[in-house]
Protein backbone atom coordinates (compact mmCIF):
# COMPACT_ATOMS: atom_id res chain seq x y z
CA UNK A 1 0.00 0.00 0.00
CA UNK A 2 3.01 2.35 0.51
CA UNK A 3 3.48 2.88 -3.22
CA UNK A 4 -0.15 3.92 -3.56
CA UNK A 5 0.13 6.31 -0.61
CA UNK A 6 3.35 7.83 -1.93
CA UNK A 7 1.98 8.17 -5.44
CA UNK A 8 -1.16 9.78 -4.07
CA UNK A 9 0.92 12.26 -2.10
CA UNK A 10 3.01 13.07 -5.17
CA UNK A 11 -0.19 13.72 -7.14
CA UNK A 12 -1.66 15.95 -4.45
CA UNK A 13 -4.37 13.55 -3.32
CA UNK A 14 -5.88 14.11 0.09
CA UNK A 15 -6.31 11.58 2.86
CA UNK A 16 -8.65 8.75 1.97
CA UNK A 17 -8.11 9.21 -1.76
CA UNK A 18 -7.16 5.54 -2.27
CA UNK A 19 -9.80 2.85 -2.65
CA UNK A 20 -9.13 -0.88 -2.39
CA UNK A 21 -10.65 -2.38 -5.57
CA UNK A 22 -9.45 -5.95 -5.12
CA UNK A 23 -6.33 -8.03 -4.47
CA UNK A 24 -3.33 -5.92 -5.42
CA UNK A 25 -5.53 -3.25 -7.02
CA UNK A 26 -6.00 0.26 -5.65
CA UNK A 27 -7.58 3.37 -7.14
CA UNK A 28 -6.52 6.95 -6.49
CA UNK A 29 -8.81 9.92 -7.03
CA UNK A 30 -6.96 13.12 -7.83
CA UNK A 31 -8.88 16.38 -8.29
CA UNK A 32 -8.89 15.82 -12.08
CA UNK A 33 -7.94 12.20 -12.82
CA UNK A 34 -8.49 8.65 -11.62
CA UNK A 35 -5.36 6.51 -11.31
CA UNK A 36 -5.46 2.72 -10.92
CA UNK A 37 -2.46 0.86 -9.49
CA UNK A 38 -2.02 -2.92 -9.80
CA UNK A 39 0.89 -5.22 -9.04
CA UNK A 40 3.64 -5.55 -6.47
CA UNK A 41 6.09 -2.63 -6.41
CA UNK A 42 8.55 -4.73 -4.40
CA UNK A 43 9.09 -7.21 -7.25
CA UNK A 44 8.17 -5.16 -10.33
CA UNK A 45 10.95 -4.68 -12.87
CA UNK A 46 9.33 -1.72 -14.60
CA UNK A 47 6.16 0.33 -14.75
CA UNK A 48 3.60 0.23 -17.54
CA UNK A 49 1.20 3.15 -17.88
CA UNK A 50 -2.20 2.24 -19.37
CA UNK A 51 -4.02 4.84 -21.46
CA UNK A 52 -7.64 4.05 -22.43
CA UNK A 53 -9.32 4.86 -25.71
CA UNK A 54 -11.66 7.77 -26.33
CA UNK A 55 -14.69 7.76 -24.04
CA UNK A 56 -13.32 4.84 -22.00
CA UNK A 57 -11.74 4.61 -18.58
CA UNK A 58 -9.11 2.25 -17.19
CA UNK A 59 -11.67 0.03 -15.45
CA UNK A 60 -13.61 -0.55 -18.67
CA UNK A 61 -10.67 -0.80 -21.05
CA UNK A 62 -8.10 -2.78 -19.10
CA UNK A 63 -9.72 -4.33 -16.01
CA UNK A 64 -12.64 -6.05 -17.76
CA UNK A 65 -12.39 -9.57 -19.15
CA UNK A 66 -13.95 -13.02 -19.20
CA UNK A 67 -10.84 -14.36 -17.49
CA UNK A 68 -7.64 -12.49 -16.71
CA UNK A 69 -7.76 -8.83 -17.74
CA UNK A 70 -4.96 -7.11 -19.63
CA UNK A 71 -4.05 -5.09 -16.53
CA UNK A 72 -3.81 -8.25 -14.45
CA UNK A 73 -1.91 -10.05 -17.20
CA UNK A 74 0.77 -7.36 -17.16
CA UNK A 75 0.92 -7.27 -13.36
CA UNK A 76 1.34 -11.05 -13.31
CA UNK A 77 4.30 -10.64 -15.67
CA UNK A 78 6.25 -8.38 -13.34
CA UNK A 79 4.93 -4.92 -14.17
CA UNK A 80 3.72 -2.29 -11.76
CA UNK A 81 0.61 -1.23 -13.67
CA UNK A 82 -0.54 2.38 -13.44
CA UNK A 83 -3.62 3.35 -15.43
CA UNK A 84 -4.69 6.95 -15.92
CA UNK A 85 -8.34 7.69 -16.67
CA UNK A 86 -8.74 11.09 -18.39
CA UNK A 87 -10.72 13.89 -16.82
CA UNK A 88 -13.66 13.67 -19.26
CA UNK A 89 -14.74 10.37 -17.67
CA UNK A 90 -15.99 12.33 -14.63
CA UNK A 91 -18.05 14.83 -16.63
CA UNK A 92 -21.67 15.36 -15.73
CA UNK A 93 -24.05 17.60 -17.71
CA UNK A 94 -23.50 20.53 -15.33
CA UNK A 95 -19.70 20.28 -15.75
CA UNK A 96 -19.64 20.45 -19.56
CA UNK A 97 -18.59 23.89 -20.69
CA UNK A 98 -16.11 26.04 -22.64
CA UNK A 99 -13.19 24.76 -20.57
CA UNK A 100 -13.59 21.35 -22.26
CA UNK A 101 -12.41 22.98 -25.49
CA UNK A 102 -8.87 22.77 -24.06
CA UNK A 103 -9.01 18.99 -23.65
CA UNK A 104 -7.21 18.11 -26.85
CA UNK A 105 -4.25 15.79 -27.21
CA UNK A 106 -1.86 18.33 -25.67
CA UNK A 107 -4.13 18.77 -22.65
CA UNK A 108 -4.25 15.01 -22.17
CA UNK A 109 -0.49 14.85 -22.53
CA UNK A 110 -0.05 17.46 -19.80
CA UNK A 111 -2.30 15.48 -17.44
CA UNK A 112 -0.45 12.25 -18.21
CA UNK A 113 2.90 13.97 -17.67
CA UNK A 114 1.98 14.68 -14.06
CA UNK A 115 1.34 10.98 -13.47
CA UNK A 116 4.48 9.88 -15.32
CA UNK A 117 6.72 12.25 -13.36
CA UNK A 118 5.11 11.34 -10.03
CA UNK A 119 5.40 7.60 -10.69
CA UNK A 120 9.04 7.89 -11.75
CA UNK A 121 9.89 9.95 -8.67
CA UNK A 122 8.17 7.45 -6.37
CA UNK A 123 9.28 4.16 -7.95
CA UNK A 124 12.61 4.97 -9.62
CA UNK A 125 11.71 2.37 -12.25
CA UNK A 126 11.86 2.65 -16.05
CA UNK A 127 8.48 2.75 -17.71
CA UNK A 128 6.50 1.86 -20.79
CA UNK A 129 3.40 3.43 -22.30
CA UNK A 130 0.52 1.24 -23.46
CA UNK A 131 -2.47 2.78 -25.19
CA UNK A 132 -5.50 1.61 -27.11
CA UNK A 133 -7.12 3.69 -29.86
CA UNK A 134 -7.01 7.36 -28.78
CA UNK A 135 -4.89 6.28 -25.82
CA UNK A 136 -2.33 4.86 -28.24
CA UNK A 137 -2.18 8.19 -30.08
CA UNK A 138 -1.59 9.84 -26.70
CA UNK A 139 1.21 7.36 -25.95
CA UNK A 140 2.90 8.11 -29.28
CA UNK A 141 2.50 11.87 -28.89
CA UNK A 142 3.97 11.65 -25.38
CA UNK A 143 6.92 9.55 -26.55
CA UNK A 144 7.64 12.01 -29.36
CA UNK A 145 7.49 14.99 -26.99
CA UNK A 146 9.76 13.30 -24.43
CA UNK A 147 12.32 12.32 -27.05
CA UNK A 148 15.48 11.08 -25.35
CA UNK A 149 13.83 10.31 -21.99
CA UNK A 150 16.05 7.49 -20.75
CA UNK A 151 13.31 6.17 -18.48
CA UNK A 152 10.91 5.47 -21.34
CA UNK A 153 11.77 2.02 -22.69
CA UNK A 154 8.88 1.03 -25.00
CA UNK A 155 5.60 2.25 -26.47
CA UNK A 156 2.91 -0.42 -26.86
CA UNK A 157 0.28 0.56 -29.42
CA UNK A 158 -3.07 -1.24 -29.70
CA UNK A 159 -5.20 -0.56 -32.78
CA UNK A 160 -4.75 3.08 -33.60
CA UNK A 161 -4.39 5.15 -36.75
CA UNK A 162 -1.39 7.27 -37.62
CA UNK A 163 -1.33 9.43 -40.74
CA UNK A 164 -2.91 7.92 -43.81
CA UNK A 165 -0.32 7.59 -46.54
CA UNK A 166 -1.38 10.22 -49.13
CA UNK A 167 0.27 8.24 -51.92
CA UNK A 168 -1.55 4.95 -51.34
CA UNK A 169 -4.74 6.16 -49.60
CA UNK A 170 -5.41 9.72 -50.79
CA UNK A 171 -9.17 9.20 -50.38
CA UNK A 172 -8.78 8.41 -46.67
CA UNK A 173 -6.42 11.34 -46.14
CA UNK A 174 -9.04 13.57 -47.79
CA UNK A 175 -11.81 12.21 -45.54
CA UNK A 176 -9.64 12.85 -42.49
CA UNK A 177 -8.99 16.38 -43.70
CA UNK A 178 -12.73 17.01 -44.01
CA UNK A 179 -13.28 15.44 -40.58
CA UNK A 180 -10.74 17.82 -39.06
CA UNK A 181 -12.69 20.75 -40.49
CA UNK A 182 -15.91 19.24 -39.11
CA UNK A 183 -14.57 19.18 -35.56
CA UNK A 184 -13.06 22.65 -35.92
CA UNK A 185 -16.51 23.88 -36.90
CA UNK A 186 -18.08 22.02 -33.96
CA UNK A 187 -15.68 23.70 -31.53
CA UNK A 188 -16.30 27.10 -33.09
CA UNK A 189 -20.03 26.47 -32.57
CA UNK A 190 -19.50 25.73 -28.89
CA UNK A 191 -19.81 21.93 -29.09
CA UNK A 192 -17.07 20.75 -26.72
CA UNK A 193 -18.01 17.08 -26.20
CA UNK A 194 -19.30 14.22 -28.34
CA UNK A 195 -21.36 11.27 -27.12
CA UNK A 196 -20.63 8.16 -29.24
CA UNK A 197 -23.84 6.60 -27.94
CA UNK A 198 -22.68 3.19 -26.70
CA UNK A 199 -23.89 3.78 -23.14
CA UNK A 200 -27.36 4.68 -24.34
CA UNK A 201 -27.44 1.71 -26.71
CA UNK A 202 -26.52 -0.64 -23.88
CA UNK A 203 -29.11 0.84 -21.55
CA UNK A 204 -31.91 0.40 -24.08
CA UNK A 205 -30.72 -3.12 -24.97
CA UNK A 206 -30.64 -4.08 -21.28
CA UNK A 207 -33.97 -2.55 -20.27
CA UNK A 208 -36.04 -3.21 -23.41
CA UNK A 209 -34.10 -5.64 -25.62
CA UNK A 210 -37.03 -6.61 -27.86
CA UNK A 211 -38.48 -3.12 -28.32
CA UNK A 212 -38.01 -1.36 -31.68
CA UNK A 213 -35.05 0.99 -31.88
CA UNK A 214 -35.01 4.28 -33.75
CA UNK A 215 -32.93 2.89 -36.63
CA UNK A 216 -34.43 1.05 -39.63
CA UNK A 217 -32.74 -2.11 -40.80
CA UNK A 218 -30.71 -1.69 -44.02
CA UNK A 219 -32.43 -1.08 -47.36
CA UNK A 220 -34.66 -3.88 -48.59
CA UNK A 221 -35.44 -5.16 -45.08
CA UNK A 222 -38.58 -4.19 -43.27
CA UNK A 223 -38.85 -2.89 -39.75
CA UNK A 224 -36.51 -1.28 -37.29
CA UNK A 225 -33.77 -3.06 -35.38
CA UNK A 226 -34.71 -4.22 -31.92
CA UNK A 227 -32.67 -2.47 -29.25
CA UNK A 228 -30.58 -5.60 -28.68
CA UNK A 229 -30.20 -6.18 -32.42
CA UNK A 230 -29.02 -2.60 -32.96
CA UNK A 231 -26.42 -2.91 -30.22
CA UNK A 232 -25.02 -6.07 -31.81
CA UNK A 233 -25.10 -4.50 -35.27
CA UNK A 234 -23.27 -1.45 -33.93
CA UNK A 235 -20.58 -3.71 -32.50
CA UNK A 236 -20.13 -5.93 -35.57
CA UNK A 237 -20.89 -3.47 -38.41
CA UNK A 238 -19.68 -0.19 -36.94
CA UNK A 239 -18.60 1.20 -40.30
CA UNK A 240 -22.12 0.85 -41.72
CA UNK A 241 -23.78 3.06 -39.12
CA UNK A 242 -24.13 6.84 -39.38
CA UNK A 243 -21.56 8.89 -37.47
CA UNK A 244 -18.71 11.20 -38.48
CA UNK A 245 -15.93 8.83 -37.35
CA UNK A 246 -17.35 5.37 -38.11
CA UNK A 247 -15.70 5.24 -41.54
CA UNK A 248 -12.29 4.86 -39.89
CA UNK A 249 -13.07 1.24 -38.95
CA UNK A 250 -12.44 -1.34 -41.63
CA UNK A 251 -15.52 -3.06 -40.34
CA UNK A 252 -16.25 -3.15 -36.66
CA UNK A 253 -15.63 -2.75 -32.98
CA UNK A 254 -16.05 -6.50 -32.54
CA UNK A 255 -15.72 -9.47 -34.85
CA UNK A 256 -19.05 -11.23 -35.33
CA UNK A 257 -22.04 -11.81 -37.58
CA UNK A 258 -25.50 -10.33 -37.99
CA UNK A 259 -27.90 -12.42 -40.05
CA UNK A 260 -31.17 -10.73 -40.96
CA UNK A 261 -34.40 -12.65 -40.52
CA UNK A 262 -37.83 -11.99 -42.04
CA UNK A 263 -38.60 -9.68 -39.10
CA UNK A 264 -36.33 -7.77 -36.70
CA UNK A 265 -37.21 -10.21 -33.91
CA UNK A 266 -35.82 -13.04 -36.05
CA UNK A 267 -32.41 -11.47 -36.64
CA UNK A 268 -29.57 -13.70 -35.46
CA UNK A 269 -26.23 -12.34 -34.25
CA UNK A 270 -23.01 -13.72 -32.84
CA UNK A 271 -19.71 -12.39 -31.49
CA UNK A 272 -16.51 -14.25 -32.38
CA UNK A 273 -13.95 -13.06 -29.84
CA UNK A 274 -15.38 -10.84 -27.11
CA UNK A 275 -18.38 -12.38 -25.34
CA UNK A 276 -21.37 -10.08 -25.04
CA UNK A 277 -21.26 -10.07 -21.19
CA UNK A 278 -17.74 -8.62 -21.41
CA UNK A 279 -18.94 -5.86 -23.73
CA UNK A 280 -21.87 -5.23 -21.40
CA UNK A 281 -19.62 -5.08 -18.34
CA UNK A 282 -17.11 -2.78 -20.03
CA UNK A 283 -19.75 -0.33 -21.22
CA UNK A 284 -21.49 -0.41 -17.83
CA UNK A 285 -18.22 0.66 -16.18
CA UNK A 286 -17.96 3.86 -18.20
CA UNK A 287 -18.28 7.19 -16.53
CA UNK A 288 -19.63 9.89 -18.83
CA UNK A 289 -18.64 7.97 -21.96
CA UNK A 290 -18.04 11.37 -23.59
CA UNK A 291 -15.21 12.32 -25.90
CA UNK A 292 -13.84 15.89 -26.01
CA UNK A 293 -14.35 17.48 -29.41
CA UNK A 294 -10.84 18.92 -29.18
CA UNK A 295 -9.40 15.41 -28.81
CA UNK A 296 -11.31 14.18 -31.86
CA UNK A 297 -10.13 17.24 -33.78
CA UNK A 298 -6.50 16.45 -32.98
CA UNK A 299 -6.87 12.77 -33.85
CA UNK A 300 -8.41 13.65 -37.22
CA UNK A 301 -5.59 16.12 -37.82
CA UNK A 302 -3.06 13.33 -37.20
CA UNK A 303 -4.82 11.08 -39.70
CA UNK A 304 -4.86 13.88 -42.27
CA UNK A 305 -1.36 15.20 -41.46
CA UNK A 306 -2.88 18.59 -40.74
CA UNK A 307 0.17 19.98 -38.96
CA UNK A 308 -1.56 23.36 -38.73
CA UNK A 309 -3.96 21.77 -36.22
CA UNK A 310 -1.90 19.10 -34.44
CA UNK A 311 1.44 17.46 -35.16
CA UNK A 312 3.28 14.44 -33.82
CA UNK A 313 6.99 14.51 -34.59
CA UNK A 314 7.14 10.84 -35.52
CA UNK A 315 10.94 10.53 -35.98
CA UNK A 316 11.37 12.01 -32.48
CA UNK A 317 10.03 8.79 -30.93
CA UNK A 318 13.19 7.19 -29.56
CA UNK A 319 11.75 4.30 -27.56
CA UNK A 320 11.13 0.94 -29.19
CA UNK A 321 7.56 0.52 -30.42
CA UNK A 322 5.30 -2.53 -30.62
CA UNK A 323 2.33 -1.58 -32.83
CA UNK A 324 -0.53 -4.09 -33.09
CA UNK A 325 -3.49 -3.19 -35.28
CA UNK A 326 -6.58 -5.29 -35.98
CA UNK A 327 -7.78 -6.44 -39.37
CA UNK A 328 -11.41 -5.41 -38.80
CA UNK A 329 -10.73 -2.37 -36.64
CA UNK A 330 -8.21 0.24 -37.74
CA UNK A 331 -6.75 -2.05 -40.37
CA UNK A 332 -3.35 -2.24 -42.00
CA UNK A 333 -2.05 1.34 -42.15
CA UNK A 334 1.62 1.42 -41.23
CA UNK A 335 2.63 4.90 -42.42
CA UNK A 336 3.06 6.14 -38.83
CA UNK A 337 5.25 3.13 -38.02
CA UNK A 338 7.39 3.84 -41.08
CA UNK A 339 7.78 7.49 -40.07
CA UNK A 340 8.97 6.44 -36.60
CA UNK A 341 11.58 4.15 -38.13
CA UNK A 342 13.13 7.11 -39.99
CA UNK A 343 14.27 8.42 -36.61
CA UNK A 344 16.05 5.15 -35.81
CA UNK A 345 13.61 3.55 -33.37
CA UNK A 346 12.71 -0.11 -33.72
CA UNK A 347 9.06 -0.74 -34.61
CA UNK A 348 7.47 -4.18 -34.50
CA UNK A 349 4.30 -3.64 -36.56
CA UNK A 350 1.68 -6.39 -36.91
CA UNK A 351 -1.96 -6.76 -37.89
CA UNK A 352 -4.04 -9.24 -35.88
CA UNK A 353 -6.28 -11.21 -38.28
CA UNK A 354 -9.99 -11.57 -37.57
CA UNK A 355 -10.03 -9.13 -34.65
CA UNK A 356 -12.18 -6.03 -34.25
CA UNK A 357 -11.19 -2.78 -32.57
CA UNK A 358 -12.29 -3.74 -29.05
CA UNK A 359 -11.36 -7.41 -29.33
CA UNK A 360 -7.70 -6.57 -28.91
CA UNK A 361 -8.29 -5.68 -25.25
CA UNK A 362 -11.32 -7.87 -24.44
CA UNK A 363 -11.09 -11.07 -26.51
CA UNK A 364 -11.33 -14.30 -24.53
CA UNK A 365 -8.27 -15.53 -26.46
CA UNK A 366 -6.28 -12.28 -26.51
CA UNK A 367 -3.57 -13.62 -24.19
CA UNK A 368 -2.65 -16.21 -26.80
CA UNK A 369 -3.40 -14.18 -29.93
CA UNK A 370 -2.16 -10.70 -29.01
CA UNK A 371 -0.89 -9.91 -25.54
CA UNK A 372 2.12 -12.21 -25.70
CA UNK A 373 3.63 -9.80 -28.23
CA UNK A 374 3.50 -7.05 -25.59
CA UNK A 375 5.95 -8.77 -23.24
CA UNK A 376 9.63 -7.83 -23.52
CA UNK A 377 11.86 -10.44 -25.08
Amino acid sequence: MDIVRDLGAALGCGDGAATDIGPGHHRLATPELTVDVLGDARTAHRVVHLLPGGGLNVAAAYCTAQGRSLARFLADHGYLVIGTTPREDALTPDLIGPHCADWGLDGHRTDLGRVLDAATAVTGLPYELLGHSAGAALALATAAARGEDAGLRRVLVLDTTGPYDPRTHPELAAKADALTDHFLHQLASGVTTVDPGLKALLTRAATAPDSPSALPRPAGRTGRFTNLGLLHYALTHTRDLPGPVNWIYHRAQSSGTHTFGPTPAEDHFTLDHTPFPVWRQAIARLGSGLQPTALLRDLAAIWAQRTDVHHIDWPAVRADVVWLNTELGRGDHDFGARLIRTGGASVDYRVVPGYGHGDIVWSATAERDVWRYLLPE
